[in-house]
């Protein structure tokens, strides 16, 4: 019997030495060219934790997401880190976009963003860095919604740019 739990223990204990927690780092977005509107949609996933704490060391160190001591600088300051983050190239034109607000969805920050004045779709480069100065594992997952066709990209630290072009 004490053989049979000495071998069981041995056993548990190498078995779980190969399961170590390891954080995965990443963010969706989401982009929506909505033909009746002339506009791009956009919605951003990010973890709060990882947002968070970007905030805290970029601009203060005593911010609080998902709290009642929440300041009202917390959409300046998102709005402000995605356009240095996330830009945007449409048609060979680079646009500019819109920060229309966020909101909380359990774990995850849902950012949401426009660019107004699109006439039409063919091509677009998406270059998206948020967290990838913090994280060397991040990665940024982009999903592009033309009609009923969708494109996507797997951006990373080295490779932070791809481009989806679109046949009309």
């Amino acid at each position: 019997m004490k053989k049979l739990l000495f071998i069981l223990s041995v056993l548990l204990i190498s078995l779980s030495s190969f399961t170590t927690l390891h954080k995965f780092y990443v963010s969706v977005t989401q982009i929506e060219y909505i033909e009746e509107q002339k506009s791009l949609q956009i919605i951003s996933r990010i973890f709060i934790d990882d947002i968070e704490e970007v905030l805290r060391k970029r601009y203060d160190e005593n911010i609080e997401l998902v709290s009642e001591k929440e300041e009202t600088k917390v959409d300046q300051y998102l709005a402000t880190y995605l356009k240095q983050k996330l830009s945007i190239t449409v048609n060979g034109e680079e646009v500019f976009f819109d920060f229309i607000g966020k909101e909380y969805d359990n774990d995850l920050l849902l950012c949401y963003l426009e660019i107004k004045n699109i006439e039409a779709l063919k091509t677009i480069v998406v270059s998206n860095q948020v967290l990838m100065d913090f994280f060397d594992d991040q990665q940024n997952i982009i999903h592009v919604k033309k009609d009923k066709k969708r494109k996507s990209l797997i951006l990373e630290k080295e490779k932070d740019e791809g481009v989806l072009k679109f046949s009309e």
